[in-house]
C-alpha cells in the first residue's frame, strides 16, 4: 500500500488538521507533520509555518468565539478564581495553549476575559510554534 502524496496536498492536509486540532475538535497534526516533512524533507520550513499559521488561527477561532459571549455576567466566584491566572499574567499565559486539555481553555478564557487579540495571537503562535520545532527535530529534520 503506497501512502506518498504531493508536496502541496500535504500540506494543505497539514494546514487543515492543525487548525481543526486547535479547536474543541480532537486532532493530531504533530503525525501529520511528521509525514509530510519524512515524505517531503525539502518543505520542511513550509510545513513549519503552516502547522503554527493553521493551529494558532484555530485557537484563535476559540478565543474569538468565547469573545462572543457575554463578559463575567453569572460567573460564579469558583469561575472567576480559578481564572485569576490567566487574568493576572494575561496573554504570556497562552504559550501553553498547545498543551492538551488546558489549551483549548486557557484560548477560550483569554478571548471570554477579552485579553488583547494581537497579544494573545502572537503568544499563541510562539508556544504552537515551539511545540512543532521540537517535533521537526525530533523527526531528525533540524
Amino acid at each position: 500500500m503506497d501512502f506518498s502524496f504531493t508536496a502541496e496536498a500535504g500540506l494543505a492536509g497539514l494546514f487543515l488538521a492543525s487548525f481543526l486540532s486547535a479547536t474543541l475538535l480532537p486532532g493530531g497534526s504533530e503525525v501529520v507533520l511528521f509525514a509530510v516533512i519524512k515524505q517531503h524533507p525539502d518543505q520542511v520550513m513550509a510545513a513549519l509555518l503552516l502547522a503554527t499559521l493553521g493551529n494558532t488561527l484555530g485557537g484563535m477561532t476559540t478565543y474569538g468565539m468565547a469573545r462572543l459571549l457575554p463578559g463575567k455576567v453569572g460567573a460564579d466566584d469558583t469561575v472567576m478564581k480559578r481564572l485569576d491566572a490567566l487574568r493576572k499574567h494575561g496573554a504570556p499565559l497562552l504559550l501553553l495553549a498547545w498543551a492538551p486539555v488546558i489549551g483549548d481553555a486557557l484560548c477560550a478564557a483569554a478571548g471570554w476575559l477579552r485579553l488583547p487579540a494581537v497579544a494573545c495571537a502572537a503568544w499563541m503562535a510562539a508556544g504552537k510554534a515551539a511545540r512543532y520545532v521540537l517535533v521537526v527535530a525530533g523527526a531528525g529534520m533540524a
